[in-house]
């Protein structure tokens, strides 16, 4: 899988988690960028995507995540 296929799978998550058919991340996006990305929604989201990727990742990889960039290289490690 590559890198434009990960975003594509990942703009799905993130639009199901969010529940905004209109979220397109890029590289640069971080929770900030986005309406209700708090630390609760976080933990959503992070289960959502190793379910979407059938991967797990540990906690040390998930808190180094400072933008969407970060998980992509983070799934793109583990497939």
């Amino acid at each position: 899988m590559n890198r434009t296929e990960i975003f594509e799978q990942l703009n799905e998550v993130f639009r199901d988690v969010f529940d905004d058919p209109s979220i397109t991340v890029t590289e640069q996006t971080t929770a900030a960028d986005i309406e209700g990305w708090d630390s609760l929604m976080h933990i959503s989201l992070i289960s959502a995507v190793e379910d979407a990727f059938d991967l797990s990742f540990p906690m040390k990889t998930v808190l180094a995540m400072k933008n969407v960039g970060d998980m992509v290289n983070a799934i793109a490690d583990r497939l």
